[in-house]
């Protein structure tokens, strides 16, 4: 059974399958297989259980793209995301698996124009993306009416709860229809959870995908670990290092793709990029140059790389670490594939070493170590290669135009001399040690002992004002602390978070401890290797609603 003719088998119609051949689905996904047929038969409420990176987006938007009307005067479809990210990541998916229906689809989210969207929805939109905070803002300026809607969309349900928004779900949902279908997709079910579940879905089937974040026995795993300045220096080494080398690598944002890509060019690397602002004509101009290797290295984002199905990479390079497991299990996914050995490599840096070992311990693989090569061996390994090309066209049958030339080559003197000058004429850049800069070990390879790091949260975000360097301001005058000592900064609308030396982290936390008198402290440890606060859930719940309707 071929790709297309696997989606088809789920029921999809032939518009739909136009959309999935678009964008390269290699095949229909767990999640997708046990969810499609479901919603488009369309006669029960959903509970999908599946991780993020799972292609839950695809598996409810296909069937519920194809039982829309078109030319519709109302919304017919609403999905609540909890970040914006994730709304205008969601927003862009539908739009692309539209499959030439007209539908207009609309993320909508704080930080955005309130007027700009209030004109898009006076226009008609049929499905809204949005987070629940805007989605509020608008339906108490019934601006947004969700009266007549066929689906409500729940995406990430236990992010939601994690950041307080489940009193807002609940008012989004009595504002609807009862006649509507309910979708609800969450990774983990709490209580809460199940408690909404039950007072607003009607009969409901529960789908549930197992996460299995195993990698392939083919694929080899290896870390470096460098510093930042250093890691275009380390990714050119790899790739030197192959005599043919031929990977995806992995960046977090589009700015960084761009800016790789084009650093690999300038050294004279094939090399591409490919990120979600490229139209879709340009990415399959790209994409068919890296199947056809005429392109070698195709940097990309996460969201870009969706869909690839190339079955003979050499390697995957994850330029940055990937933001969470899936997304390494996904990335590293891509080599390995069809019998083939494959390669895929982490750079880090010494702070993020602990979510790496993380990584390890949640993918049960063990991610080796590596040591970067030096610029002699490289250039060693080079020569190897040259006289090995060189040997292998000395065995084969040689065009007489080429003996010829060679004796002319000859009478110009003598032949060490001749060889010589060829190879400097064709390899000077290559087997020039000069060409590679050092590479500066990081502190915990040079021996020193590094002081660890703790992650904190701190209950002060935009809405308060905050921006990163009036966050690092608070704290450099809370504690005596220099301010190149905090990383990682990350201000979110009604809180933030911080990463700092471990004492440091300590003392600031006893701190605020003190000044809270017994109630929830202004500033506590950090989930491990997430952005979510560790201490009391309700308390902390309760506090980001409160600080959103100030």
């Amino acid at each position: 059974m071929t790709n297309l003719e696997q989606f088809r088998a789920l029921g999809l119609d032939e518009r739909s399958l136009l959309a999935v051949e678009k964008k390269g689905f290699e095949e229909p996904t767990p999640i997708q297989k046990l969810l499609i047929p479901v919603l488009l038969k369309n006669d029960i409420d959903v509970i999908g259980q599946a991780q993020t990176g799972t292609g839950k987006t695809a598996a409810f938007a296909l069937p519920i793209i194809e039982k829309l009307v078109e030319d519709s005067d109302h919304v017919q479809a609403i999905i609540l995301a909890p970040t914006r990210e994730l709304a205008i990541q969601v927003g862009e998916e539908i739009y692309s698996l539209r499959g030439g229906r007209k539908f207009k689809v609309l993320p909508i989210y704080g930080g955005q124009s309130i007027m700009g969207q209030i004109q898009r929805l006076k226009k008609g939109v049929d499905i809204v993306v949005g987070t629940p905070g805007r989605v509020l803002d608008h339906l108490r300026r019934r601006t947004l009416k969700l009266n007549k809607i066929l689906y409500f969309i729940l995406d990430e349900a236990d992010e939601m709860l994690n950041m307080g928004f489940i009193d807002d779900i609940e008012t989004a949902l009595e504002a609807t229809n009862d006649t509507k279908r309910v979708a609800l997709f969450s990774a983990t079910m709490p209580s809460r959870i199940k408690q909404l579940a039950k007072k607003y879905m009607g009969e409901t089937k529960h789908i549930k995908v197992e996460n299995k974040n195993l990698a392939s026995d083919l694929t080899e795993q290896i870390y470096f670990e460098v510093n930042n300045r250093d890691r275009l220096e380390a990714l050119c080494r790899i790739i030197d290092l192959e005599n043919e080398f031929y990977g995806l690598v992995f960046c977090r944002t589009k700015v960084a793709v761009d800016e790789l890509s084009r650093k690999l060019i300038e050294r004279g690397y094939s090399a591409d990029g490919l990120h979600g602002d490229i139209s879709q004509n340009e990415r399959l101009k790209i994409l068919d140059k890296f199947k056809e290797k005429r392109t070698m290295i195709l940097v990309a984002t996460d969201v870009a790389a969706r869909g690839l199905d190339v079955s003979d990479l050499t390697h995957v390079i994850n330029y940055s670490l990937p933001q969470d497991t899936i997304s390494y299990v996904h990335r590293i996914g891509r080599t390995g594939r069809a019998g083939k050995k494959g390669t895929a490599i982490t750079f880090i840096t010494p702070s993020e070493y602990r979510k790496l070992a993380f990584i390890g311990r949640e993918t049960k693989t063990d991610i080796q170590k590596g040591s970067l090569p030096e610029a002699k061996e490289i250039v060693g390994l080079k020569k190897t290669n040259i006289i090995a090309n060189i040997k292998k066209v000395i065995e084969s049958d040689m065009d007489k135009v080429y003996k010829e030339f060679a004796d002319e080559l000859l009478n110009l003197g003598e032949p060490k001399e001749i060889l010589s000058a060829m190879l400097k004429l064709k390899y000077a850049d290559q087997l020039d040690e000069k060409n590679y800069t050092k590479i500066k070990q990081t502190h915990r390879e040079r021996g020193i002992e590094e002081e660890g790091k703790t992650r904190v949260f701190v209950s002060l975000g935009k809405k308060k004002g905050y921006t990163p360097q009036k966050l690092v301001d608070f704290i450099k005058e809370s504690i005596n602390v220099p301010g190149q000592m905090l990383d990682d900064i990350a201000v979110m609308e009604d809180f933030s978070f911080v990463t700092l030396p471990f004492k440091d982290a300590e003392k600031l936390i006893a701190i605020f401890k003190r000044k809270a008198k017994g109630k929830l402290p202004l500033v506590t440890k950090a989930k491990s290797s997430s952005t979510k606060p560790k201490g009391n859930r309700k308390g902390f719940h309760s506090r980001q609603r409160k600080n959103r309707r100030k």
